[in-house]
């Protein structure tokens, strides 16, 4: 629906008057016309009421197609697209996301620390970060998705400090991730009657920064386990990454970058530690007093290093709620740094994420492991595939893999990213509501509905007789192409989790009280046809979720 917009732009340019198409509504009523021009920003320039220009404009703009009417409510000016027009563009070309000006835009997500496996906020993460870069990509741009791995630090020395004193060279007997995130919780557990092993912690980091033989090949081999299990994890998602960062590799040029800013007078020392006076936003650490990184070193020069590695137009950070200070921070010191890339950088923050009683399986009592709310899912999916259908276990377990992952996807993605959430498993994969498998079972019984058609469906028709209800749901997929694009701007998938519930809402209405395999021939080829462009739509906006379909439900 963007382009009608440029049309109303261009109808009112005609007419001597000059407006953004930012200014442009969609009115909340249907009645009430396509599209709705406000006229009181108007009011002071023409010395006149908003209602008396609304009235005045009416008479004075000519009408040109789209558009079949015009009509002036109070202070607008309400715009009506010509149903027909409309009609024999969505439903014989279909709708399709338009393409942008490419940019090269990196986005960064997941990125976990070693020391304990993925948790339930990674999932809500990697779906926006992963979902985020589909969006982009689809939209014509040039997508790296990238992943930081925080393989160093002192939280992963408490780790390292409990293998060797407990683990004795053990091998994993359990996903390796999980087999090392035991010993962080063992620390945690041991530091509240041995305060002194903090300390111990942090003279492990100083001995892995001063490349101590010992230290580093227990590093190297709990990381390597960690790793190996975070893969199994993106596997089961299908999620691939196109690039790795490791912070091991790259907080040694992040210090570099630390005593530059010190020598050009940017950064000062306090107590043998360097830091930075960033006015409302604090002071900020960036390395300890021993001389050991902290986070915000390595953030500094990875920022740096993507913009050097890839020429970015954008640097975008899926990161949670509770690093916005972190970030503004960042971006800040890269600014006093000097790096005009400052401002290509974007932190997309989101809320935290619960179950309903707080935990289904944790560690600690409060982190819910990623891995094990999957399985659930996939026990959740099973379930309900097999009191549907008497089917093959292969074929359930890749139904059940299907619902499963959509239902988690499309529950954590639809709400908006800067609000905190509740996730309930059994809700998500429910088949009615507004979840995942309701999306996924409107394109199964859509694709049902044209296996059992007697007649073909038709690729192009030159007339149509549309009902009220079939005018809404051409006007529904037609504004497809908005939605994506709002999507984008915003960087807010939940948009699109919205489309799709509204698109499949309509459609379920009008089938259940609209005939269309009996229907008489001509008005069936209608119908069908628009069956068919729904089933398109909806597969193209679960594509942008990377929620996967079914034929069969």
């Amino acid at each position: 629906m963007n382009k009608y917009k440029e049309n109303v732009v261009g109808l009112l340019e005609e007419a001597g008057i000059n407006i953004s198409q930012d200014v442009i509504e969609i009115p909340p009523d249907e009645k009430l016309g396509d599209f709705a021009v406000p006229c009181f920003s108007l009011a002071k320039e023409m010395k006149k009421s908003p209602a008396k220009i609304a009235e005045e404009l009416v008479e004075k703009i000519h009408l040109k197609k789209p558009f079949e009417k015009i009509e002036n409510n109070g202070a607008y000016l309400n715009f009506f697209i010509n149903p027909d027009f409309l009609t024999k563009e969505i439903l014989n070309d279909g709708v399709k996301i338009e393409k942008e000006e490419s940019k090269k835009i990196m986005v960064e997500f997941s990125s976990p620390n070693t020391n304990k496996p993925l948790h339930l906020g990674h999932l809500r993460n990697i779906f926006l970060g992963n979902s985020l870069s589909t969006i982009l990509s689809e939209s014509g741009h040039d997508v790296i998705k990238a992943c930081i791995v925080n393989d160093r630090g002192v939280h992963i020395c408490k780790s390292m400090l409990m293998y060797i004193r407990y683990g004795k060279n053990s091998m994993p007997n359990k996903k390796p991730d999980h087999f090392v995130g035991d010993y962080y919780v063992m620390f945690d557990k041991m530091a509240k009657k041995e305060p002194d092993l903090e300390e111990e912690a942090l003279v492990m980091l100083k001995k892995w920064e001063e490349g101590d033989k010992e230290v580093h090949e227990v590093w190297e081999t709990l990381n390597r386990w960690a790793i190996e299990g975070f893969q199994q994890t993106y596997d089961t998602l299908n999620v691939e990454f196109d690039k790795f960062y490791y912070e091991s590799e790259i907080y040694k040029s992040g210090k570099d970058l630390v005593y530059e800013g010190l020598s050009k007078g940017i950064f000062y020392e306090e107590e043998g530690a360097i830091a930075v006076d960033l006015g409302k936003l604090g002071k900020k650490i960036l390395l300890r007093k021993d001389g050991t990184s902290v986070y915000m070193t390595q953030d500094l020069y990875l920022a740096k290093k993507k913009f050097d590695d890839y020429s970015l137009d954008q640097s975008v950070y899926v990161v949670a709620s509770e690093q916005n200070l972190h970030f503004e921070q960042l971006f800040k010191i890269l600014e006093f740094l000097g790096f005009s890339f400052s401002n290509d950088c974007f932190h997309l923050s989101y809320g935290m994420v619960t179950l309903p009683d707080g935990k289904m399986k944790s560690r600690e009592g409060t982190v819910v492991d990623a891995d094990d709310l999957i399985e659930e899912m996939f026990f959740l999916a099973t379930e309900e595939t097999k009191k549907r259908h008497d089917l093959s276990e292969s074929e359930v377990r890749r139904r059940a893999k299907i619902i499963g992952l959509g239902a988690l996807r499309f529950h954590l993605l639809k709400t908006d990213p800067a609000k905190d959430m509740v996730y309930d498993p059994k809700v998500s994969i429910s088949f009615e509501g507004e979840t995942g498998p309701y999306v996924q079972y409107t394109y199964a019984r859509i694709a049902s509905i044209l296996r059992k058609s007697d007649i073909e469906v038709p690729v192009y028709l030159d007339s149509f007789e549309l009902s009220e209800k079939e005018v809404r749901i051409i006007k529904k997929l037609a504004s497809f192409t908005d939605v994506v694009l709002q999507a984008k701007e915003g960087m807010r998938p939940n948009i699109i989790c919205r489309y799709l519930l509204d698109l499949c809402q309509l459609f379920n209405e009008y089938y259940h009280h609209t005939p269309i395999l009996k229907a008489d021939e001509k008005i069936k080829e209608t119908r069908l046809l628009i069956a068919k462009r729904v089933k398109q739509t909806i597969l193209e906006g679960l594509k942008l979720l990377n929620i996967d379909v079914l034929e069969e439900m």
